[in-house]
């Protein structure tokens, strides 16, 4: 499957995503984790791309959609590939739709995750994360069995700076202003699938039936 997945933080595209990639071995794939792919292998685009990181910068639309394009002709992208939040932008989503087209691939479809804003904002001021390892767990429904400490690796949980009320709700307008225009984008395109997605197993069985598999 070659699939976008949209929403907005703590919509579930990480979970979704691992959950389709065991279906037919697509790979998951984020600009984060291109990003420092290239940067470790030391291609020049990675090259790039490390001075503006080093920097504070931006890196470049233009840099990005470079190593996504090295990023999507290799061997592990064959069976197919899932953009885990990316595209951002409107012109990230035009770029990418010219490199689809000079790679001769062609999307299956377009997932756009819709939470309310209020079961976003719950999940994500519970979630706790491990410093050590990066296991997630979550107060209310995952906690660790001991408080503060990570089952797998006895490291530290805490929670994020990035996932308390007020970062957490200064992400959701950033993202409403800059990417949630995207669905309108694929919407004209005729390839957005909305579902809700308050369940993480609703929205791949959703996927599935759409796909025919």
């Amino acid at each position: 499957m070659r699939l976008i997945l949209l929403g907005a933080p703590g919509a579930g595209k990480g979970t979704v995503a691992k959950m389709l990639t065991e279906i037919d071995g697509s790979v998951q794939i984020s600009t984060g984790d291109i990003l420092r792919g290239a940067v470790k292998d030391g291609t020049e685009l990675g090259k790039q791309a490390e001075a503006f990181m080093k920097a504070g910068d931006l890196v470049p639309d233009e840099l990005i959609m470079g190593i996504m394009g090295e990023r999507l002709k290799e061997k592990d992208c064959e069976p197919g590939f899932l953009l885990d939040g990316f595209p951002r932008t409107i012109p990230q989503a035009e770029a990418l739709k010219t490199l689809l087209a000079d790679l001769g691939l062609a999307l299956d479809g377009v997932v756009n995750l819709n939470v309310p804003r209020d079961v976003i904002l719950d999940r994500l001021t519970t979630r706790r994360t491990c410093t050590d390892c990066g296991a997630i767990y979550n107060v209310k429904s995952n906690p660790p069995k001991e408080e503060g400490q990570c089952d797998k690796c006895g490291g530290p949980v805490v929670q994020r700076d990035d996932e308390t009320e007020e970062a957490i709700s200064k992400r959701l307008d950033v993202y409403n202003e800059k990417t949630a225009p995207l669905a309108g984008f694929y919407q004209n395109e005729g390839m957005l699938w909305d579902i809700e997605a308050t369940s993480s197993g609703v929205v791949v069985n959703t996927i599935k039936e759409k796909l025919g598999l």
